[in-house]
């Protein structure tokens, strides 16, 4: 069983978006600022720790991605040390994640492997989804025979099956069939989102009663207003905006974080 599950006892687990500037080896990355990118993110991940969070998801924002499940040498390298500059500046139990976009599912394992990371998040595990920057076709069983290969099979796989990042393409798939079919190639939980709350609790009732046991993951669209809520179905969320000063983007801040921490257990 991967280390990513979720402890018992009815925790919630809160896990903070670190978003990155464009790194090295992509178009948009401007030269010189690796050093406040790497520093930018050790700060918003203490925030998280000291507010209280369970963990972050260390994301790559580089503007445009390819739709392959490949990543650039320098970017790779680049994502590695700012992973293991968080997981240094953290510490036990605090669970750092790794998503390179679009979805280089197997470069976010390497890097969690060697540098320490957690679980990774892929944006498409099974079928297809269409995207702005062209159609993703995950491979399952290359993902899977590369976790095996590195000795990864501790590292957590959260596979987003109906949200921004990923949606059915080709035919009628429900959300819970999409859930089953990512559970049967191995992943250890799934992520799902949607702006309506009502839709998305049905959702998470949907995948309840289709893969019981398996942990579903908000995966945005949840701030101090809902999430008491929402988090009363799910098992966890990714959480971004609204701990961000400034908006999306910016540097978290460590006072959002224990408000939205405090709403969630207080409510739990």
């Amino acid at each position: 069983m991967s280390t990513w599950t979720p402890p018992g006892g009815g925790h919630k687990l809160i896990l903070g978006m670190v978003h990155l500037a464009p790194l090295p080896g992509t178009p948009f990355h401007r030269p010189g600022t690796f050093s406040d990118i790497l520093d930018t993110a050790v700060a918003s991940a203490r925030a998280l720790y000291e507010g209280g969070a369970d963990g972050c998801l260390i994301q790559t924002v580089d503007r445009v991605y390819s739709v392959a499940d490949e990543s650039d040498p320098a970017r790779t390298a680049a994502m590695g040390l700012i992973v293991r500059a968080v997981v240094e500046a953290t510490g036990a139990p605090f669970r750092v994640g790794v998503q390179m976009m679009r979805n280089a599912t197997r470069a976010s394992l390497g890097v969690a492997r060697v540098a320490g990371g957690d679980y990774v998040r892929a944006g498409a595990l099974v079928g297809q989804t269409l995207t702005a920057h062209g159609m993703v076709r995950p491979d399952p069983l290359e993902v899977m025979g590369y976790r095996r290969s590195i000795d990864a099979e501790a590292v957590g796989i959260v596979a987003d099956i109906d949200s921004m990042h990923f949606k059915w393409f080709g035919g009628e798939k429900t959300t819970a069939e999409v859930a089953r079919a990512a559970r049967t190639v191995g992943a250890d939980a799934v992520s799902l989102s949607h702006p309506d709350e009502r839709t998305v609790l049905e959702m998470i009732a949907s995948v309840r009663d289709a893969v019981p046991g398996l942990p579903v993951i908000l995966a945005g669209h949840t701030d101090h207003g809902n999430a008491a809520r929402l988090l009363a179905a799910a098992d966890g969320a990714f959480v971004g905006t609204c701990l961000e000063s400034g908006g999306w983007g910016g540097r978290i801040d460590v006072d959002r974080v224990r408000r939205y921490v405090d709403l969630v257990r207080e409510a739990g």
